[in-house]
């Protein structure tokens, strides 16, 4: 007598084929680019370690012949913030740089070789970056180059796995999914700061090496199980129609779109006739997306902000708050942990209000007076920090998840490609490759303004909040529009049916 089929295979059972194959992408690009940016982490943590306070620490010298056995050299001088600040924009200069090339050869190339090839790389080069320690290497041109080159691979990154996902899931609750995906970054960033902090006080080399080790295994794992299309595996590919599309449309044809689903054939969008497959898009094409350029702009702003905190909160919790960096280290992860939230709330709200803009607008507005209390005021208790690293976090977090991820999602696919996919990769690396200017700028603008006093890194950091807000002003305008009209007509349908009745 054969047994009623086991509870756990009932549940298998109640998921197709199409959900575990997304299930498995949504996943492998979650700790694809979880391993990225672990990778790009421990530099923050290590800043604390290559320049201390050696007053404090010479009791503990036990070999006064050694040049390095507090500080490391070329850090050791008074002006290592300045060179902290250079090492940080080789790599992200490099980044940015690299990011509108990356764009472009990821819709001409295999995305899953490109990946794979530029992972392996990622760890190589972060790998070396920590065997300066154990090769006793004191010169500042091998730590600048060995960043400069890890900066161009780390763009193979963010174009492709962006691209897989708008290969597998369409525009529904497309904020939300991707809210809760792109949590990789802050996830990466605590993983990256926890695996630092454990050897930055004794061995900061291996503080690299096993990340990069990480990602490394990662590109091998990537180059097995990623697949790049749904119908590669047979699976059926996502409808890209959503309501709201193009922001730089009159109002009437928006207001139209909001019944747009209304009078579609419930099989979908409507076929051309043609199977001709798109090519691949130009550069100034992408450009003349609506949208594309406004949220380019905010995203350098707002990048900026994000990665002044990736790169120095770590150490301005050493110099202010007079922790260690492996307890800095510890305490820098809630930014992140608050990023995770803010990236969630972000695509919630909306997918639900159905504005990208004015989302990203009201966090933008809400982070600048908040990082002026946290500079007055966030170092005054652990209780204190502890609260407005999160609050912090999840809007400075927030908006820049949404638009690297929903929004470049949204604009990839945008009506105006009629179908063209292949524009995806271009576009994001397009806005990616905007917001990395801003990731240079920020932390090597630190750099300099640290030294003479570190309200002044905030007092930036505002003015680049107030500035990202302003550029989606537009934007803001349309979708504002939008909804109003949109009310107007469901109001002036509800008084026509009491009329009929």
């Amino acid at each position: 007598m054969r047994s009623p089929l086991a509870p756990g295979i009932w549940l298998l059972r109640t998921f197709s084929r199409d959900s575990w194959y997304r299930s498995l992408v949504l996943l492998l690009t979650f700790l694809i680019y979880t391993s990225y940016h672990m990778s790009r982490k421990p530099i923050s943590v290590v800043k604390g370690q290559l320049h201390r306070n050696c007053t404090d620490l010479e009791k503990f010298n036990t070999d006064l012949n050694s040049t390095s056995w507090c500080n490391w050299a070329p850090f050791d001088q008074d002006n290592y913030k300045e060179l902290l600040g250079g090492v940080d924009d080789a790599f992200l200069s490099a980044y940015a740089v690299g990011m509108f090339i990356s764009g472009i050869l990821g819709e001409r190339l295999p995305l899953r070789y490109y990946l794979s090839v530029g992972m392996l790389l990622s760890g190589i080069l972060t790998a070396l970056f920590g065997l300066g320690y154990y090769w006793n290497i004191h010169q500042l041109e091998y730590y600048v180059l060995v960043q400069i080159f890890n900066g161009l691979a780390q763009t193979t990154g963010w174009p492709v796995v962006v691209t897989c996902i708008g290969n597998w899931f369409g525009k529904e609750r497309r904020g939300f999914i991707m809210g809760i995906w792109n949590s990789h970054t802050s996830v990466g960033n605590i993983l990256g700061s926890l695996i630092a902090s454990t050897w930055v006080d004794s061995a900061w080399g291996l503080s690299f090496i096993v990340p990069g080790i990480i990602i490394a295994v990662m590109g091998l794992i990537t180059f097995f199980f990623l697949v790049e299309y749904p119908e590669d595996v047979d699976c059926s590919p996502p409808q890209h129609r959503g309501p709201v599309e193009d922001l730089n449309t009159s109002v009437e044809s928006v207001v139209g779109s909001c019944l747009e689903r209304e009078s579609e054939p419930k099989g979908g969008g409507r076929s051309t006739g043609s199977e001709e497959k798109p090519g691949a898009i130009s550069f100034l094409g992408a450009l003349r997306i609506p949208g594309v350029v406004e949220f380019s702009l905010c995203l350098l702003f707002a990048k900026l902000v994000s990665y002044t905190f990736l790169f120095w909160l770590p150490l301005y919790i050493v110099n202010v708050a007079h922790l260690g960096p492996k307890e800095a280290g510890h305490l820098s992860t809630l930014f992140d942990g608050g990023g995770i939230l803010g990236g969630i709330l972000a695509g919630i709200i909306s997918d639900y209000t159905n504005g990208r803009a004015t989302t990203c607008c009201i966090m933008l507005a809400m982070a600048a007076p908040l990082l002026f209390l946290y500079s007055s005021f966030g170092q005054s208790g652990i209780g204190i920090s502890v609260v407005m690293l999160m609050i912090c976090g999840a809007l400075v977090i927030g908006p820049y998840s949404l638009i690297t991820t929903a929004v470049s999602a949204d604009l990839g696919t945008h009506k105006s490609l009629k179908g063209n996919a292949k524009a995806l990769s271009t576009v994001t690396a397009i806005i990616d490759g905007t917001g990395s200017i801003g990731a240079a700028l920020g932390p090597l603008l630190a750099g300099f303004l640290s030294p003479m006093d570190w309200n002044n890194v905030f007092y930036m950091l505002i003015s680049a909040d107030v500035l990202a807000c302003l550029l989606l002003s537009r934007l803001v305008y349309k979708e504002i529009q939008a909804w109003c009209h949109c009310m107007n007509r469901s109001r002036g349908s509800s008084l026509t049916l009491t009329h009929l009745r």
